[in-house]
């Protein structure tokens, strides 16, 4: 609320006449806590456990948000926009802080800030961000402090990248060559701050961590690439998107274009499996002490840890918020959505994943186009599970040429990686993947490594990753690779398939007044697909499925005749669905699987959507991705007999249909096609009709690829993340 210094004065008289009758006075004492700002927040510490705090504008009196202090004497605001601000008291005693200033997102610290900050090399240490906030990191070199300077990388998350007794990751990039950094997040492990997830004070951390990292006297260059796979692959797009300076090129594996529409909300259905159980150990592990290693580093002495975990009592309830908030929220949506600041991002960018990603769902690709901003940008996309952007030999050897030309400014050499790809495939795998090839670099100069590199392909599919020929069936290794010069594919056709009388689905629009199929939407008609044990069985070759056969009843299916020839797809794909139902709502989901001549049905691809959530963003959608806007307020319910237009989005991906092949769609209730995810599903046995008749033609359409010269065989049984089972 904003005052004029007319009303300003009107209003102290008011409070101070009102005061005096009480017998009180107008009079507020200097506080004694202590008043932090940051980017956005306004932290409060050494406060009375239990009082009442005002954010006042400073000059006001008018509460713009309130607070309690917790038991460690902390409040924090968050969300304070830019502008000078103070801190009301109304406990035991009123007090007033003195004004402070939240500053812009623009504004950054000098140079000689991050140049100050002296890290320890090799080993434990904290860098200090803007705000004073400490991030513990750990450091590890490839040799000696003499022996550098070293190209380094930094990966930043809230696992436990700062662990000092957690190498690995630091044991992998210095095996490349590099130095690592390994960081942890405000607000987890020995971090300092409260922990939210990316909001804006943990993208700025990124830039500060990047800058002070940088800065240091064994980094090569002194410019770093940023490393990792999930999380700290999500947290390069945030951090890169601050466009730091010294930041020299990012590595984005596994990563997520929208964590609503891509991960937490398919469709609009809440995925309880994976999306919500991660956010839960966030919240556990973000808790003081909360991962467990914390506690041995304050036992050496650490005291700034043992303090950093007195501000965790502000952690927001993420849990909560994920419940609260079923439809999509600009202000909570936006900030945690990269594919809507992608476009800032200034340096090379190497992202790979992949198609059935049983973790972050495989449909980062949409955002591919709007790195509108990044000089480079190589994209590795793959069939199979969430380590096959770190595991893939169609993939690693291409990112350590990557972070050998952008980050080392070297001429690429696979030797070490060759190392590296076989200790790592047999951790997670359990089986070798293909050898990784010649150096194709060997003999050139780095200029012309550089340029060689840069003419190549931007966009590099992997077809029948777990099917090579010559490795162990499951293998982390592609059976052929298809490269293209930009995403979508240009050259995709789209294929339009009808439903039709009999389970049928062809080319031939419906010509019949009436048809329609219906089936009872039925979530426990299947199983879940995957259960193995351990989270890391799945990506063994040795995985065990169990993909079922919907129940008969509940599922409504077309598939096509025997295909005449070779039928690639590679993109996102539309269910076109005139829907009734006899429940005002429903939940969809759609699988694509290939019926092949050997009698076997493979997994290819789903799509989710709550039909209430049907609504469409005209202008964003093509024929083949429709873009749902998931608003509360363009929520509508269905009316009993009257046929409604539902499209949903089949997530992208790259498959290879055989000549003699018949291509199938199942529409169903959700659950069992994907693994570790899991719906709250509204979905309870109500009817849901389909048609698929002239007036209300039931389609899919799919991307056809011509020109691909595809291997006339079969592949074995063993393609990662697509479960095979007898086709029925």
């Amino acid at each position: 609320m904003k005052h004029t210094r007319a009303s300003i004065a009107l209003i102290v008289l008011s409070l101070t006449a009102t005061i005096a009758a009480c017998g009180g006075s107008s009079e507020r004492e200097t506080a004694t806590f202590k008043v932090t700002p940051g980017w956005e927040q306004v932290l409060v510490t050494d406060a009375v456990p239990g009082d009442s705090l005002s954010l006042v504008a400073d000059g006001t009196d008018d509460a713009l948000q309130t607070a309690v202090v917790d038991a460690e004497g902390v409040a924090l605001f968050r969300r304070v926009d830019a502008g000078s601000y103070a801190v009301l008291a109304d406990g035991s005693s009123k007090s007033q802080s003195d004004a402070v200033t939240v500053k812009d997102e623009s504004e950054t610290p000098a140079a000689s800030f991050y140049s100050s900050q002296e890290l320890v090399a090799p080993g434990f240490g904290y860098v200090t961000t803007r705000d004073g906030t400490t991030l513990s990191i750990n450091v590890s070199l490839p040799g000696p402090v003499s022996g550098g300077p070293y190209p380094t990388v930094v990966e930043y998350s809230g696992y436990s990248p700062s662990n000092p007794a957690d190498t690995t990751s630091g044991q992998l990039y210095n095996a490349l060559g590099y130095a690592y950094v390994g960081a942890n997040m405000r607000g987890t492990g020995c971090s300092g701050g409260s922990f939210r997830f990316f909001e804006v004070m943990q993208r700025l951390d990124a830039y500060d961590l990047i800058e002070a990292v940088a800065a240091q006297p064994w980094v090569k260059f002194n410019k770093v690439g940023m490393v990792g796979i999930s999380y700290p692959g999500i947290s390069q797009l945030f951090a890169a998107s601050t466009q730091p300076p010294s930041l020299a090129a990012i590595t984005p594996l596994s990563v997520l274009d929208d964590s609503y529409r891509a991960t937490l909300y398919p469709g609009g259905i809440l995925n309880t499996g994976f999306a919500v159980k991660w956010t839960s150990e966030r919240v556990e592990q973000s808790k003081p002490l909360g991962q467990g290693w914390e506690q041995k580093q304050i036992d050496t002495g650490d005291t700034t840890c043992a303090d950093n975990q007195k501000i965790r009592g502000q952690n927001p309830d993420l849990l909560k918020e994920i419940e609260d908030n079923p439809y999509y929220s600009e202000e909570l949506g936006a900030e945690i959505n990269p594919r809507a600041f992608v476009g800032r991002i200034n340096v090379p960018v190497f992202i790979a994943g992949a198609w059935q990603d049983e973790q972050t769902g495989g449909r980062f690709p949409t955002m591919l186009d709007q790195f509108t901003s990044a000089p480079h940008v190589y994209a590795y996309l793959t069939n199979g599970l969430h380590t096959e952007s770190l595991i893939s030999t169609g993939i690693l050897p291409r990112m350590s040429e990557f972070l050998d030309l952008y980050v080392a400014r070297k001429v690429p050499s696979l030797t070490q990686a060759k190392l590296t790809s076989t200790l790592v495939a047999a951790a997670i795998v359990g089986v070798p993947g293909a050898d990784l090839g010649v150096d194709r670099f060997n003999g050139m100069s780095y200029e012309e490594a550089l340029a060689e590199y840069e003419a190549g392909p931007k966009v590099n599919v992997l077809f029948e990753e777990g099917a090579a020929d010559g490795v162990a069936p499951g293998a982390a290794s592609p059976r052929w690779v298809s490269s293209f010069d930009s995403w979508p594919i240009s050259t995709a056709k789209p294929l339009r398939l009808y439903a039709a009388e009999g389970g049928r689905l062809g080319v031939a629009e419906p010509t019949v007044a009436e048809g329609s199929d219906d089936y009872r939407a039925d979530p426990t008609s299947t199983d879940a697909t995957y259960l193995g044990g351990d989270r890391g069985d799945i990506w063994k070759a040795s995985v065990k499925w169990e993909w079922d056969v919907n129940a008969p009843g509940t599922a409504a299916v077309y598939t096509t005749d025997a295909l005449l020839e070779d039928t690639v797809i590679i993109g996102s794909s539309s269910a076109d669905l005139w829907i009734s139902s006899t429940a005002p709502d429903t939940d969809l989901e759609v699988t694509v699987s290939e019926v092949r001549p050997d009698g076997n049905e493979v997994y290819v691809q789903s799509g989710w959507l709550r039909a209430s959530h049907r609504a469409v963003d005209e202008a964003a959608s093509t024929e083949l991705l429709p873009v749902h806007r998931h608003l509360e307020s363009d929520a509508q319910k269905l009316e009993s007999g009257v046929w409604e237009l539902a499209r949903v989005e089949i997530f992208p991906v790259a498959h290879a249909f055989r000549k003699g092949s018949k291509i199938r769609v199942a529409v169903d209730a959700p659950g069992g096609n994907r693994a570790e995810w899991e719906f709250r599903t509204i979905a309870n046995g109500e009817t849901v009709s389909i048609a698929r008749n002239s007036v209300h033609p039931t389609s899919f359409v799919f991307p056809v690829v011509t020109g691909i010269d595809v291997p006339a065989s079969l592949p074995t049984c063993s393609l990662r993340g697509q479960p095979c089972r007898k086709a029925s």
